[in-house]
């Protein structure tokens, strides 16, 4: 019977694990040291070696003749856990057994001793999927367990075990598999198996199989069923994904806005049966090396891509700034979340393509980011001027459009009818005045003191001040020193005071009358009520 490529070439020991090292070396040393623990958690993504290792140290914790804490292979207890006879070591997937009746029936047969074993070794696949009533009877096993149990629980979602069950386990987080082990791997499988495996076509299989060498087994199977000479042409057709030249195309029609060049592509991978989704996800990956040629271009060994696309890809790089990039990104990953329920994904991913065609300056549709940070840079100083006094011109009206577009006839704006005028409170001394200069003292000592002398009246949200000089006058127009005694009022009063300011020394009439004279004077032939205080 055909055996499948991932299964025939399974690790049998910890030698044959691949980007595992910091695993492998810590489990057979202890192996060899005789201080394995009751319990272990092997945690990661999938295709990373947790079920093999955990066989792995099955068999080396029962082994007759362990070689440095490793398996030897040939003792009776080797040959017969690699046959799968061997009644010691119990796999269990907790997908199917997962109630609290299975893990009853495992504490109850937890306590027999094994039969032709050292321990009796139980791994768990998929421990996550255990339901909560499980966790709970299977706990107390594990917080005691007889000395002739160990238990091995592997999952590919740790956050979901408890964390009474992860305090009680030694913890070991498998990495992605690294691109240049699996590439080793698979020429080494392709050598002894006679596959005619080109260096190109292996490095493709290691990128899309994502750190998972299982992937990468199934991956170049089904690429053996398409072609005898794999290669990157044949591992593009035969995975369903879009060819490298295609892809950049697409990439490259979408920088310059041509939707048409854009749309023909698409149409030629869709005559082609090429998947949308995985051509979503392509486009993706290589907008993301965009991404990082443009913010971190002296790291290469970052990118996803083969060695002679990153070239394309810096020309392409060159044509976008980063905030269109980064706007690129999210149109494509909301096209790549909207694909699986969408009725057409052809139609879908067109729809994409036309916002990736677009200018950055359509908002609505993924703007530049750097075109929004400029306009909110602008408003911004905008709103310092207005803060800080200067008064800002009116815009002029835009003129028509050089073609003699229509312009709708504007109707005459009518006067605004004159409200009644409300009655206007009195003026009077404002009683703390000499407050509000204390504390105007505190951040421009030197207005405080120009203001000594001067009188200040209030009316309402209005404040007039009342000053002994010209030069004071002038001093006091000054916008920073009027925002400061503006603040200062509001911090001592509560009130914001539209402020004013005269001098004493203008506008004296023949009978000697003062300035603040002459504004009473004013106040009350505009039937303004004015006391005094």
């Amino acid at each position: 019977m055909y055996t499948a490529l991932y299964r025939k070439w399974r690790p049998m020991t910890f030698d044959d694990v691949v980007s595992q090292p910091h695993i492998t070396a810590a489990l057979s040393r202890q192996v060899a040291e005789g201080k394995t623990a009751h319990a272990y958690l092997f945690t990661g993504p999938r295709g990373t070696g947790k079920t093999t290792c955990s066989r792995i140290l099955a068999k080396a914790v029962n082994c007759l003749h362990p070689v440095d804490g490793k398996p030897c292979l040939e003792c009776e207890i080797c040959k017969a856990a690699d046959a799968g006879t061997l009644t010691d070591i119990i796999e269990i997937d907790a997908a199917s057994n997962n109630g609290i009746n299975d893990i009853r029936d495992l504490r109850e047969s937890a306590l027999y001793t094994p039969e032709r074993c050292r321990y009796k070794v139980y791994i768990i696949d998929e421990v996550h999927m255990i339901s909560v009533g499980a966790f709970n009877a299977l706990l107390k096993i594990m917080e005691e367990p007889p000395e002739h149990i160990k238990f091995i629980l592997a999952t590919t979602e740790a956050h979901k075990v408890p964390a009474t069950i992860v305090s009680r386990c030694q913890r070991f987080d498998f990495r992605r598999i690294r691109d240049e082990d699996i590439i080793a791997r698979l020429m080494y499988i392709a050598g002894e198996e006679k596959i005619d495996l080109a260096p190109d076509g292996a490095e493709l299989i290691a990128r899309l199989a994502d750190g998972a060498m299982r992937d990468a087994l199934s991956l170049l199977e089904q690429c053996m069923a398409f072609s005898e000479h794999i290669d990157r042409n044949a591992v593009s057709d035969a995975a369903g994904i879009a060819g490298r030249d295609y892809l950049f195309d697409i990439l490259e029609a979408a920088a310059d806005g041509d939707a048409s060049a854009a749309f023909i592509k698409v149409d030629e991978l869709y005559s082609r049966s090429k998947d949308m989704s995985r051509l979503c996800d392509e486009l993706i990956t290589q907008t993301r090396n965009l991404m990082l040629l443009k913010t971190v271009p002296d790291r290469p060994e970052l990118l996803s891509c083969l060695s002679d696309e990153a070239d394309r890809l810096k020309r392409i790089a060159e044509k976008l700034s980063v905030g269109n990039i980064l706007s690129r990104l999210e149109v494509l990953e909301q096209c790549a979340e909207a694909l699986p329920k969408a009725v057409s994904k052809r139609t879908e991913l067109e729809m994409s393509l036309v916002r990736l065609c677009r200018p950055p300056r359509a908002v609505s549709d993924g703007a530049d980011v750097s075109e929004l940070e400029r306009r909110i840079a602008s408003l911004e100083a905008e709103v310092a001027r207005l803060k800080s006094g200067v008064a800002i011109p009116a815009k002029k009206q835009e003129s028509a459009p050089a073609g003699g577009g229509y312009e709708p006839k504007r109707e005459p704006e009518k006067p605004a009818e004159k409200q009644p005028q409300k009655p206007q409170e009195p003026f009077v001394k404002c009683p703390v005045w000499e407050d509000i200069l204390d504390r105007l003292s505190e951040r421009s000592p030197g207005c405080a003191g120009a203001l000594k002398g001067a009188e200040a009246f209030v009316s309402g949200d209005r404040m007039m001040i009342i000053v002994t000089s010209k030069f004071f006058m002038q001093l006091l127009r000054s916008p920073e020193n009027s925002t400061a005694l503006q603040e200062a009022a509001l911090h001592v009063t509560g009130v914001k005071y539209r402020i004013g300011a005269k001098c004493r020394e203008e506008q004296q009439d023949g009978g000697g009358k003062s300035a603040i004279d002459e504004l009473i004077e004013k106040a009350k032939a505009a039937g303004v009520p004015v006391t005094e205080e």
